[in-house]
């Protein structure tokens, strides 16, 4: 079994209101629910928008610069993920098409490197 991270791209700007962000959620939460059940979930969070993040870089002469976020400015930024532990990548984009499909965002799965698959490891 292989970790996979379903990462979900928010484009940048307001969220969206209620009536349209409740019945996403309802839905997420439910294949959430749905995810445990068949023992495939591991984590998932939402984040805050990337205004609230701290970048930290070390300098050549060994201090670390701290500066407000984002990282990298851009027109979407990662919103949420899931973790999920399946079989192989089909599996996973399983999983990821259907947060797809309820969210219509843009959604990356990536595995995790690990001691499971030695030819990802460094």
């Amino acid at each position: 079994m292989t970790q996979y991270l379903i990462s979900l791209y928010h484009p940048d700007g307001p969220i969206p209101p209620p009536e349209v962000l409740e019945p996403v959620m309802r839905k997420i939460q439910a294949l959430n629910d749905e995810m445990k059940t068949a023992g495939v979930w591991v984590f998932a969070a939402g984040l805050h928008p990337p205004t609230t993040a701290t970048v930290l870089r070390a300098t050549e002469n060994g201090e670390i610069a701290t500066t407000d976020g984002p990282y990298l400015e851009g027109k979407e930024h990662l919103g949420g993920f899931t973790i999920v532990e399946v079989p192989d990548l089909d599996a996973a984009l399983d999983w990821g098409r259907r947060v797809a499909e309820i969210t219509y965002l843009p959604v990356e799965v990536r595995p995790f490197q690990g001691v499971e698959d030695p030819s990802c490891v460094p």
